[in-house]
Parts: structure tokens; C-alpha cells; sequence
């Protein structure tokens, strides 16, 4: 049996327009709306498979930081294999890399005193938002345990989890003792969608919501820039046949034809 952890976050959905706060310290996310990043939907996929490949059968708890919006995202784990959800009733935007694994790290030891311990502790390869890619190796130093980053398969048989990672030069793999931290990237697993019976179990399932100690440092960040669009240009060819002629030597500039 395989316990495991799984940390999201709600992010403002990138599939739109970036838009940034009036600040700049942020991505705002009241127009596009908020979601969960890809490498956290796959974590939640590992997750669900680790868990239900093991005698006896383990569990899956999915941790937020935020306010009780971010509910939405545990939810959606939820919905899809998650067995409950922790809410860490705190301002996200104060908290930095440091401080999250912190209080993520104040949560798996709190737990552990309550005789829930978690194998398995599993993060995004790095903040869909903001762009840190700390919290898994910060967490790892805190809880003592090892680390592997950019995971994106993970099997677990008698306490020790096989762990492939792609890199430049083909398919790493790594055999871990547990307990341990692994950062996820997104393209090894594919999400599931949530089933409409997997919704109404999400309605139903446990989220308890706990305090931090943790006094926030927050991330140094200054302001973000969104860059401006790269310029284009558009050539009308002609119209008809008349186009025919251009067309074909735009065609031989490019090396399409000779």
C-alpha cells in the first residue's frame, strides 16, 4: 500500500491572453479563468495509478494553498482519483517557493503525528504561474527525503519507486527508496476527465481545511513583463490568376520549390 501527496495550485488558465495585475506582480486570471497546470494533472494520474497498483490498495490526498476558491482545483483531483483534499487557509500570492514547501513540509509531519504517513510526496516540475521550479527540491531537504525532478512515470513495487525522467540524452531512470519527493512533468501519463460520477464523488469526498505556522517571506519578485508580440507582416500575393506568378516566387524564396 502506497500513500501519496499531491501539491496543485490554482494558476490563471495561459491558454488566452496573458493578462497581468495592475502591479505587475502577478497573472490575472478573472478574465480567462483559473485551472490546475498540466504537470499537476499528470501528478494526479501518477498518483491514482501508484496508488491503486499496490496490495491492499493506498490514497491519495491533494494539497492546495489558498483561499476557498482554490477548492475548485481539489475538487477536480478530486473527480478524478483523489481520495481528499488538505486546504491551507492562506494568502498564496505572499508565499514563496520557500514558504510552500515549508508548509507543505508542516503538513506531511503534521500528519505523520496523526498516523497518516505518506510515501510518496508529489509536486509540478515547476509553477505554471510564476515559474518556480524550487518547491520539490526544497521540500526534499526539509523532510530529509530523496529527490527526482522532471518525472514523468513513476512504478512502485515493494517499497522502492522506478522513476523515469527524458532528458538530452535519451530515458533516465531512477530506483528510489521510499519514502521520497518527485517533481512531474507533464507527457508520461494522460490525464483523466473527470466522469460525471467521478463529479458527485468530488461533492462527497472529505477537504479539510488547516492553519500554517509559516510566516511568509514571499518571492523577491518585483514585476513581471509580458513581452510584446512579434511583429508580422502580411504580402497579398494578388488575386486570381494573376497571383500565380508571385506566388510561385515566394515559393522558390523560401525553398519550397526550385
Amino acid at each position: 500500500m502506497t500513500n501519496v501527496l499531491v501539491c496543485v495550485k490554482r494558476v490563471p488558465d495561459a491558454t488566452g491572453e496573458v493578462v497581468l495585475t495592475a502591479d505587475g506582480s502577478r497573472v490575472d486570471g478573472r478574465y480567462g479563468g483559473y485551472t490546475t497546470s498540466a504537470h499537476e494533472e499528470c501528478a494526479v494520474e501518477i498518483a491514482s495509478q501508484v496508488a491503486a497498483s499496490g496490495a491492499g490498495g493506498g490514497t491519495v490526498t491533494v494539497l492546495t494553498l489558498g483561499g476557498e476558491d482554490s477548492v475548485e482545483q481539489l475538487r477536480a483531483a478530486l473527480a478524478v482519483g483523489a481520495t481528499d483534499g488538505v486546504r491551507v487557509d492562506a494568502d498564496a500570492d505572499e508565499f514563496g517557493a520557500e514558504d510552500v514547501a515549508a508548509t507543505v513540509a508542516e503538513v506531511v509531519r503534521a500528519r505523520e503525528a496523526a498516523g497518516t504517513t505518506y510515501d510518496l510526496v508529489l509536486v509540478g516540475n515547476d509553477a505554471a504561474d510564476t515559474g518556480d521550479f524550487q518547491v520539490g527540491i526544497r521540500l526534499s531537504y526539509l523532510l530529509g527525503r530523496p529527490v527526482v525532478a522532471g518525472v514523468q512515470t513513476i512504478e512502485v513495487t515493494e517499497g522502492v519507486a522506478t522513476m523515469s525522467a527524458d532528458s538530452a540524452d535519451g530515458t533516465e531512470v531512477y530506483e528510489i527508496a521510499l519514502p521520497a519527493v518527485a517533481t512531474v512533468l507533464e507527457g508520461g501519463v494522460t490525464p483523466k476527465y473527470p466522469s460525471i460520477t467521478g463529479k458527485i464523488k468530488a461533492k462527497k469526498a472529505p477537504v479539510e481545511t488547516v492553519t500554517t505556522g509559516v510566516q511568509p517571506r514571499g518571492n523577491g519578485r518585483k514585476s513581471l513583463r509580458v513581452p510584446p508580440a512579434p511583429p508580422s507582416q502580411v504580402e497579398v500575393l494578388g488575386e486570381g490568376p494573376g497571383a500565380a506568378v508571385r506566388l510561385a516566387q515566394v515559393l522558390s524564396e523560401l525553398g519550397v520549390v526550385r
